[in-house]
């Protein structure tokens, strides 16, 4: 078994900052993508940015230039810093891998991210 523990969400003020962390733990040989998802209360869950084993990132075009996502192979852990957050990135968000050889997906619990005033 495979498991996800994410940290570091909260409540935050527009134009502040939040480091979202996910460990992965268990029976894994090897971790292939590695992203970060979230979903708006009445929303789809959308993805918010990713990163595979060999370093190619994805954004969303809603957070490009404002949230970087990173990973440490050695430690299995993918963060998100959000910088210049904005209310609209309100959310709960969801760590997701995928693991080796035959590619299975795993999500965490989900963090909460509240940014107001």
């Amino acid at each position: 078994q495979v498991q996800l523990v994410e940290s570091g969400g909260g409540l935050v003020q527009p134009g502040g900052s939040l480091r979202l962390s996910c460990a992965t733990s268990g029976s894994i040989s090897s971790i292939y993508d590695m992203a970060w998802y979230r979903q708006a209360p009445g929303k789809q869950r959308e993805l918010v940015a990713g990163i595979t084993n060999w370093g190619s990132i994805r954004y969303a075009d809603s957070v490009k230039g404002r949230f970087t996502v990173a990973r440490d192979n050695g430690k299995n852990t993918v963060y998100l810093q959000m910088n210049s957050l904005k209310p609209e990135d309100t959310a709960v968000y969801y760590c997701n891998v995928v693991t080796g050889p035959v590619r299975n997906s795993y999500w965490g619990q989900g963090t909460q991210v509240t940014v107001s005033s």
